[in-house]
């Protein structure tokens, strides 16, 4: 006889593994979880190759107010995720954030997004040309004509721990966690019954949730469905300079933010080094496997850096690393919640670089639909299937 879960889970990094910590959680919730997982070690995971940022500057309300319970989130963290006296330390970096405008439109965009953040209590500031220079000395302002800083609730921190974090205290609260892969979906009438996997087993299911994060379309077409999500690659580059500006700044303590500059290149420190990345020219679609650092970047990052800074003139590469984004293509936003018709199949997909930062927050909205059939705490219904089946945009203007 197959084994059966009330929940099965494909994919576990952090979405799939937040989703299965809070159910787990939940005291009015007694069913089973199972969460599937195709490679053991995460090495190619968008979680453990991402740049590990949080940031509460986003123009659209709900993504501001997931960003506010992911910042919360991490800093109960440690107690949250104690298992036998452990408790991790996801090593909190609260620097802020920083975005530079040069053209008329960045400016116009910062405007908009401030009276955004402020309606939801964001400590966030719009800084003159000068108080940039005043606040990091090392900047040059002659473009400049504004910007956006984050005064709290912004940073980074460790990627792997929030992930672990999640994986072993779902654990500790019943989830299984299997080593497989999934390959397809049993689909009778308007749901999915069976999921079946690579081993050849197949596992009976209540609820399934696609936390398969650049792979996410293709496990939505195992079960029939469409999902515009794709992966696109992005390379990051951690680097040394001669004479760091770390340090330098004149509020928080001398400590440097994370810095959108006007290019859409950005850079943040990383311990006693930089770590930066820069949009691509072009942005195909890339394979499942292909992993390969798009080097030439580099070129246009330092460009852009030693324009912005003469600490960034002289830099030497100390190393670099591509990921994937799941991106959306049709708004770069996160597609949660059922789909339309087939209920009982569950979107945590399509984050566009955003899911380290989203994950407490999609995970627990996930565990209410699960649970209770509808959000308790934020209403994520504006960012969820239904718009995919409209194809109505609902649109983010501030992708990194």
């Amino acid at each position: 006889m197959n084994k059966c879960y009330d929940v099965v889970i494909v994919g576990g990094a952090a979405i799939g593994s937040a989703v299965a910590y809070f159910l787990t959680a939940n005291q009015d919730f007694d069913g089973s979880v199972l969460i599937v997982e195709r490679d053991p070690t995460f090495a190619q995971a968008s979680t453990s190759l991402s740049s590990s940022s949080i940031r509460n500057q986003f123009s659209n309300p709900i993504n501001v107010q997931i960003s506010q319970f992911g910042t919360q989130f991490i800093r109960e963290f440690s107690e949250r995720m104690e298992v036998d006296g452990e408790k991790p330390d996801l090593n909190f970096h609260e620097a802020g954030y920083l975005f530079l405008a040069s053209s008329d439109e960045q400016t116009r965009i910062l405007y908009e997004n401030h009276q955004v953040q402020k309606s939801l209590g964001v400590e966030v500031v719009l800084w003159s040309p000068d108080q940039v220079q005043e606040a990091f000395p090392h900047l040059r302002i002659e473009d400049l004509k504004l910007a956006s800083y984050g005064l709290s609730d912004e940073g980074w921190f460790s990627n792997t721990c929030l992930m672990n974090g999640f994986r072993k205290k779902a654990r500790a609260q019943g989830a299984d966690y299997k080593i497989d892969e999934v390959v397809n979906f049993v689909r009778t009438d308007n749901r999915i019954t069976d999921v079946m996997l690579k081993s050849g087993q197949s596992i009976g299911c209540g609820t399934v949730v696609n936390a398969s994060g650049p792979r996410a379309s293709q496990t939505a077409s195992m079960a029939g469905l469409t999902l515009p999500v794709e992966p696109r690659k992005r390379t990051l580059f951690v680097f040394d300079c001669d004479q760091s500006p770390e340090g330098s700044a004149k509020i928080n303590n001398g400590r440097l933010p994370l810095m959108i500059d006007t290019s859409g290149t950005f850079c943040r420190p990383d311990g006693k080094f930089f770590m930066a990345g820069t949009v691509p020219l072009e942005d195909p679609k890339v394979n499942y496997d292909d992993f390969q650092p798009r080097y030439e970047e580099f070129d246009q990052i330092w460009m852009d850096l030693a324009s912005r800074s003469k600490a960034f003139e002289t830099l030497k590469l100390v190393n670099f690393w591509a990921g994937h984004y799941a991106f959306n293509t049709l708004d770069h936003n996160v597609i949660v919640g059922p789909h339309n018709k087939l209920k009982n199949f569950i979107f945590a997909n399509g984050f566009s670089g955003h899911g380290l930062q989203q994950s407490p927050a999609i995970g627990r909205g996930i565990s209410e639909w699960i649970i209770y059939g509808r959000y308790c705490t934020l209403d994520l219904r504006e960012i969820g299937y239904e718009r995919i089946v409209r194809n109505e945009p609902f649109l983010e203007k501030t992708i990194i």
